[in-house]
């Protein structure tokens, strides 16, 4: 019978700038008497690639432009902070009720172009990654190399969605894991052909790790293991063309 387990590794110190997390990863498998299999797939938290990666920024260093402080004043909102996320946009796609919905650098739409002090020092925030595949990409050469195994790497953050309440975490960087799973062609148990059957599995994977990721447990990295998710993907494929988007 199909089956898949999500085990959360705990026991992974405050990241820092700098930092590597590779052997972090691998110690915590270590502690918990695991070894990786070539189909596991190590979910890592973006906030933790962030820190490491120095993407937390002094919000005493940020200068408000005029937008940023009209906008703070009009929601009560840091103006620091809104200017950041205004920096690591290239489009603002709404701004109401308090809200900022922004593309970043990297073509993802999002709530305050990935801004988040959660998880950050006083005073600071952290931005996305600049290239979150060459991330995971690293990480994933990273525990190769520590390991003899080269696990599939998927670094997630936790987004909004439109039309429904709620997060999830989604994946924005992907190495040695397939972005979908496309059926078109096949044929269901009744024999009519697919032709809308692509899902996005790594995103599938990042929200299931989130079950044991939680926001309040400290668990910044998951194993991921039972089924073959490996390929080639990118986070990037992810992302909606334009020219397809019917809501741009």
């Amino acid at each position: 019978m199909p089956r898949l387990e999500i085990i959360g590794l705990t026991g992974l110190p405050e990241i820092t700038a700098g930092v590597a997390l590779a052997p972090l990863m691998v110690a915590a498998l270590d502690r918990a008497g695991m070894s990786l299999a070539p189909t596991d797939v190590m979910v890592v938290t973006q906030k933790i690639v962030s820190k490491s990666e120095g993407c937390e920024v002094d919000l005493a260093t940020i200068e408000p432009s005029a937008s940023a402080r009209a906008w703070s004043a009009a929601y009560d909102k840091d103006p620091r902070l809104l200017e950041l996320v205004l920096r690591e946009a290239i489009r603002v796609v709404r701004m109401d009720r308090g809200v900022l919905i922004t593309e970043t650098r990297h073509g993802l739409v999002c709530a305050n172009s990935g801004v988040d002090v959660s998880n950050a020092q006083p005073g600071h925030a952290l931005t996305l990654p600049p290239d979150p595949d060459a991330s995971a990409a690293r990480l994933r050469a990273g525990v190769a190399a520590a390991t003899g195994v080269a696990p599939g790497v998927v670094i997630s953050d936790t987004f909004g969605r439109p039309w429904r309440e709620g997060l999830v975490n989604v994946a924005i960087g992907l190495a040695g894991v397939r972005a979908f799973d496309d059926h078109r062609g096949e044929r269901d148990v009744f024999g009519r052909v697919l032709h809308a059957s692509v899902l996005a599995i790594a995103d599938e994977v990042a929200s299931a790790a989130e079950l044991v990721m939680s926001k309040t447990r400290q668990v910044p990295v998951v194993l991921v293991r039972g089924l073959d998710f490996g390929g080639a993907g990118r986070g990037r494929d992810l992302l909606r063309e334009p020219g397809r988007d019917l809501f741009r």
